[in-house]
């Protein structure tokens, strides 16, 4: 720019661009701010590294991207347009180096006609290897902002609402649609993207009056009605939810309460869609440097925010509204030097301003030239005529997009308006309705090129040019959605909201059709970008999963163990002493549960009490083992099948009364055997009468395992612990308990369950026992290394979903009498035919055996199998491994190689039993 463009000044808020100390008034925008202390570059583009300037003012910016913030708080690809101005704001552009003025990445522009749309795809290809090599170098030649190494501090909160009517939007019709609804004694949410009120009404003149817009806020209020600031509607979902974003803080800012941002869904009995219009930019050479801005942004930057962002200005136009920027910009004190209107006649407007302004008629700019920083003059077709104008600012206004993006997510169509050269909303079948001028979007001529196709950009964020589309049409790629992928047309942030219709304006008129042959890209959320961490909500720390704690976590945590999630839940995985690491607390305990006895959490083992006449009859649909046979007091393995026979779950049943049993499943599936049990109860068997409750949360559970174990539980109990799969009531620590003695050590052992809130004195009193004797508590990894020895299967190890109980050793154990759930899968040949992988153990002859490796013949050749779960015997430390290995049971002997190519780890291994440890169950017997 050519200088401090706002007078008086009155700038309080300190803040920096690039290091440079600026200052802010309340309220501004960065961009604003920015223009008003005269910096015309703020960034460079994505591909060329073309030096750009701010074109917009609101959501839609293309071009003036910056990082905002610092350390784990940084938001990189911030619009400039869209983050208000606060006391110690940090802002830095990106995609340069080394600095915004001085970018060596500006050499890519020189050679820009050898990097055209597809120049990737033609170029780096040859071995998979190479492209490591390839990609390198793209990421540092090309892109946006970096995201930050360090964690996020702030947090993120999640809320759901529910009201009769939702209006998107706090412009003028939304504004009323909202007042109307709330005297109706509607429930409403109004929300606005804007810090204020009032949309249109902030830009352009109006005689509603200055009190117009606060009093429709207060009435809203008043009747009840909620309104959210700096919130957008993100997504349009099924059933009218709309998900919203509210920024509670500005990008960057510390919060007050340390809540950044909020996520909302809101259920809607009525969605109202007051979301105005984008204008569209015009396509012309060098229509992207500093200086080139759409017409109704410098309106904004003008009549808001008190900054002229040009002293002479060139206005092209399709359309009557760039005339409002005209008057605007002249009762600034901007000279307008020219007004070029593409239509061939003026319209009443333009015949109105032809007194004040010089008006040229089928007049189009042709070019812009101009410095890094500034635009310098403005190069037009006059009636066929070329005319130069010095400009230092150029409007631009090619017409009104209206925002359908949210009516598109809803499932509605769009009708196409010749008038407007745009497309609208049409029919929906959910409950929304489009209003204001986003449904009558103004009357707008078609534009035509004018200038040099390769430096006429259409998308400026991904530095796509008429050329590009040029290109990608006459090497075959039809399809707008092609289109798109090939040119990269309409991706990044700003999802081409000021590139689509001029993108799709030139496939039709390359195709000779209309643009509504052409094709329209769909338009699915997020409307603008969403942090990851809003998505995770408070739980952003882990990922965004569900977390659930253990009724014993207290008891864990003062143990300070590590902590690792299965399932929804946070399981102990190692008890470290003394700065163990995790493999030698991991062994250590393993060895005292081997040696002496140890003791473990497994409350988060599926529970179900299964209860009625028809109690046996249904489970015995469930698993796929006997079970009306069972005496009460006793208890059996089990697995279970989906109907393709393949087992999915396994666990254990026990009978507790004559027709009440308790089955048990894994962790990692409870929620799938819920939905099974739901299944069979409900669809396939709705006559039996039974009952099946989930009961995972309503017992904590403490598996006491070792050869020590019997006695120390007859020393808690007081009496004759349960021989091996019984169970029996008794009293530990004053509290009634459940035991049931079984192994998943293959040590003598015995599960202890209590009501969780009464857990917490039994885990004291079996840790003192078991202390006595010289036991531990253990966690999940000596658990694993356990189970590997032993042999016993783990859900998603072994259990993956392609195996049938033939294959992983179990078929002895089907109930012969039939009739369970996956007995008719089966019978199917696929099931019974060579070639199936086996489970089967492996030894290994060499080093450890990696996980997840390959089992090959030879180095090199196919694979015939995996490894899934490596360990070393507890007490040698030997290498083992279980693996599913085709045809595995017959190759017992046989010596392969497990082959791990990304990690560069290959070990000989020799095949055997899946049980490397006590193979006859001896130890865990009575």
């Amino acid at each position: 720019m050519t200088g401090p463009s706002r007078s008086p000044d009155g700038a309080t808020i300190n803040f920096t661009f690039d290091g440079r100390p600026l200052k802010a008034r309340a309220g501004d925008t960065l961009a604003a701010a920015l223009l008003a202390n005269g910096i015309g570059l703020v960034g460079r583009s994505f591909k060329y590294h073309r030096p750009r300037g701010i074109m917009t003012a609101g959501i839609e910016e293309p071009n003036a991207l910056v990082t905002v913030g610092e350390g784990g708080r940084a938001e990189p690809n911030t619009r400039a347009t869209d983050v208000f101005v606060y006391e110690g704001l940090v802002a830095r552009s990106q995609n340069r180096w080394p600095s915004l003025s001085f970018d060596l990445g500006a050499v890519f522009g020189l050679f820009s006609k050898a990097l055209p749309a597809g120049f990737y795809y033609k170029t780096f290809f040859g071995p998979a290897k190479l492209w490591l090599v390839y990609e390198w170098f793209i990421r540092r030649a090309a892109g946006l902002g970096n995201a930050p190494q360090e964690a996020d501090p702030d947090r993120y909160s999640q809320r759901a609402a529910f009201c009769d009517v939702l209006v998107v939007g706090g412009g003028p019709a939304g504004l009323q649609a909202a007042v109307d609804a709330a005297d109706a004694g509607k429930r409403v949410i109004l929300v606005e993207q804007d810090a204020e009120l009032g949309g249109s009404l902030l830009r352009d003149p109006h005689d509603l009056g200055p009190d117009w817009t606060s009093t429709m806020a207060a009435r809203i209020r008043d009747a009840g009605g909620t309104i959210l600031m700096r919130t957008t509607a993100s997504g349009y979902w099924e059933h009218d939810l709309v998900t919203l974003v509210q920024r509670i803080t500005e990008p960057g800012q510390v919060p007050t309460d340390g809540t950044a941002q909020r996520l909302w869904h809101v259920r809607a009995g009525k969605v109202i869609l007051a979301t105005g219009c984008i204008e569209r930019p015009i396509a012309f050479a060098h229509n992207d440097r500093p200086g080139v801005m759409l017409s109704q942004a410098v309106r904004t930057y003008v009549r808001r925010f008190g900054v002229l962002p040009g002293k002479r200005v060139v206005i092209a136009t399709n359309n009557d509204d760039a005339y409002l920027t005209a008057q605007t910009l002249s009762d600034a004190g901007a000279e307008v030097v020219a007004i070029l209107d593409a239509r061939s006649a003026l319209s009443a407007t333009a015949s109105e301003a032809q007194g004040r302004f010089t008006v040229h008629t089928n007049a189009v700019p042709k070019a812009a030239t101009g410095g890094m920083h500034q635009l310098k003059s403005v190069k037009a077709t006059v009636s066929a005529q070329d005319v130069s104008y010095d400009a230092d600012l150029l409007a631009v206004s090619g017409g009104f997009t209206p925002v359908t993006h949210l009516h598109m997510q809803a499932g509605g169509t769009l009708d196409f308006s010749d008038e407007a050269q745009a497309f609208v909303a049409a029919e929906c079948r959910q409950n929304v309705e489009t209003i204001g001028s986003a449904a009558n979007p103004p009357a707008a001529l078609p534009l035509a090129l004018h200038g040099d196709p390769k430096t006429s950009f259409v998308d400026f964020q991904n530095d796509v040019s008429i050329a590009d589309i040029d290109l990608a049409w006459a090497e075959g790629y039809r399809s707008v959605e092609h289109l798109k992928r090939y040119t990269t047309l309409g991706m990044a942030t700003d999802q081409g909201k000021t590139s689509n219709m001029a993108a799709l304006a030139r496939l039709a008129e390359r195709q000779h059709a209309s643009i509504p042959d052409a094709g329209l890209t769909t338009f699915r959320p997020p409307y603008t970008p969403v942090t990851m961490g809003l998505l995770a909500g408070r739980n952003h720390r882990d990922a965004g999963a569900h977390v659930r704690r253990l009724a014993l976590w207290n008891q864990h945590q003062a143990a300070k163990p590590i902590w690792q999630p299965a399932g929804y839940w946070m399981r102990p995985r190692a008890f470290p002493r003394n700065g163990e690491d995790l493999a030698t607390s991991a062994r250590r305990e393993a060895q005292t549960v081997r040696s002496a006895v140890g003791m473990t959490d497994v409350s988060s083992l599926a529970k179900f009490e299964v209860s009625g006449p028809d109690a046996a009859k249904f489970l015995e649909m469930i698993c796929a083992t006997s079970v009306a046979k069972l005496a009460i007091g006793r208890g059996r393995y089990t697995f279970m099948l989906r109907e393709d026979g393949l087992v999915f779950d396994d666990g254990t049943v026990w009978r507790l009364d004559e027709n009440r049993y308790l089955l048990t499943s894994s962790t990692g599936g409870a929620d799938r055997m819920a939905t099974h049990i739901s299944y069979v109860r409900q669809v396939l068997h709705p006559e039996l009468r039974v009952s099946a409750v989930n009961v995972q949360e309503h017992y904590a559970g403490i598996a006491v395992a070792g050869p020590l174990a019997k006695a120390a539980l007859s020393a808690m109990i007081g009496t004759e612990p349960p021989r091996h799969m019984s169970l029996a009531s008794a009293t530990l620590a004053g509290v009634p308990v459940l035991l049931l003695g079984a192994s998943y050590s293959g040590e003598r052992a015995f599960e202890i369950y209590v009501e969780a809130t009464h857990g917490a004195p039994v885990w004291a009193a079996c840790e003192t026992a078991l202390a006595e004797r010289g036991g531990c508590t253990y966690g999940l990894e000596a658990m694993e290394i356990l189970r590997i020895e032993k042999g016993h299967v783990v859900v998603s190890g072994e259990v993956d979903g392609r195996l049938s109980p033939h294959d992983l050793g179990l078929a002895g154990m089907l109930n012969k009498a039939g009739g369970y759930v996956g007995e008719a899968g089966l019978s199917r040949p696929a099931l019974a035919a060579p070639g199936r992988l086996q489970l089967v153990g492996l030894e290994s002859l060499g080093g450890p055996i990696p996980e997840g490796s390959m089992l090959t013949l030879e180095k090199g050749v196919g694979a015939q199998g995996h490894v899934t779960a490596a360990a070393y015997r507890v007490m040698s430390g030997d290498p083992i491994a279980l693996a599913l290995l085709t045809d595995g049971r017959s190759r017992t002997g046989e010596e392969l190689i497990a082959s791990s190519p990304t990690r560069n780890q290959y070990v000989r291994v020799r095949v055997t039993a899946p049980h490397f440890y006590d193979p006859a169950g001896e130890r865990y017997r009575d």
